[in-house]
């Protein structure tokens, strides 16, 4: 029997499509555990310090990816180059879990997390700057109501705690940072030996904080020898941090970026869900706007530049398109 031309490309593209549910439905899954992260490290701050909770989940993560690394076969390569920006990288991300279980201690997961999700913003803003990306009026527009909508809900939280309500803003700064070092080494990393060996920077930045605040008593760098339950929590920071890591990198290489960016924001939502069923805590109408405001404008930016992605890049007379 013979095959019309035509019928292949159709078979892609149902091929294509099925691809692009199965990375939605992985991310949906990844953002639905992920607050479980927070959770699990507010619980474990009642006695156990930032840097600690930290390093469990950077060693926990690293043990829990080893089976998947042993039935890949491919390990990191480290390189001088190569370890100097996962060095950089693991050092942003543990100043920015570090500042991020701080909050936790002392506010609630949903505003921490809410005030977080600025981090789209920041990252439109730092793309101009280092990436030298095209960002236009729109979507700069865009980041001002975005951070209005934080102050909303950083406003009532820093009378409540004072200045560590700013710390989710460090938090989201670092990690947007760690985003453009992801999008500068991403062309030629391995997406599992990248998170490894930065996980492994990353404990070893930890493990140095520890030891200059051992008997010091600070609380958030001078360790403790775990009881039972505090294990336990940690074994779900670690746990739920390598499940919903690994659930988002599969979704990354089934969907495009643009299509699942929108789907973080779910993560809001199962926060709320979480934090009020296990402490009873829910966001007022302020801070509900300011949470609205927040998601209304990260979707702008990500709906703005997924359509000047697919346009080109100038005109017939040869001038630039602004997004």
């Amino acid at each position: 029997m013979s095959i019309s031309p035509g019928a292949n490309p159709p078979a892609r593209s149902m091929a294509a499509t099925a691809n692009v549910m199965t990375g939605m439905i992985l991310m949906v899954l990844a953002v639905l555990l992920a607050p479980l992260i927070d959770i699990f490290s507010k619980l474990a701050t009642s006695t156990v310090p930032a840097a600690e909770i930290t390093s469990a989940r950077f060693l926990l993560q690293i043990l829990f990816m080893l089976p998947i690394f042993v039935w890949r076969g491919s390990w990191p390569r480290f390189t001088l180059r190569s370890s100097g920006f996962h060095a950089l990288r693991g050092g942003v991300i543990t100043i920015s879990m570090v500042c991020f279980v701080m909050t936790l201690k002392v506010m609630e997961v949903a505003d921490a997390i809410a005030i977080f999700f600025v981090e789209p913003i920041i990252l439109t803003i730092l793309s101009s700057i280092f990436l030298k990306e095209t960002i236009g009026w729109r979507r700069y527009t865009a980041c001002a109501v975005g951070f209005l909508g934080a102050m909303l809900v950083i406003q009532p939280s820093f009378e409540e705690v004072g200045y560590i309500a700013l710390l989710p803003v460090v938090t989201a700064f670092c990690i947007a940072i760690s985003a453009i070092l992801t999008r500068v080494m991403a062309h030629t990393q391995d997406p599992w030996s990248m998170q490894v060996e930065t996980g492994v920077w990353g404990l070893a930045f930890c493990v140095v904080l520890l030891a200059l605040g051992s008997g010091t008593g600070l609380s958030v760098f001078d360790p403790v020898l775990p009881d039972a339950q505090a294990l336990l929590w940690l074994l779900g920071v670690g746990f739920s941090a390598a499940v919903s890591g690994i659930l988002g990198v599969y979704a990354y290489r089934a969907a495009p970026a643009s299509t699942l960016a929108p789907l973080q924001y779910l993560e809001i939502v199962t926060a709320t869900l979480f934090s009020w069923m296990v402490f009873g805590d829910f966001p007022d109408p302020i801070k509900w706007l300011g949470i609205a405001i927040i998601i209304g404008s990260g979707l702008y930016i990500i709906w703005r530049e997924r359509r000047f992605a697919s346009k080109p890049v100038s005109d017939a007379a040869g001038t630039a398109i602004a997004p």
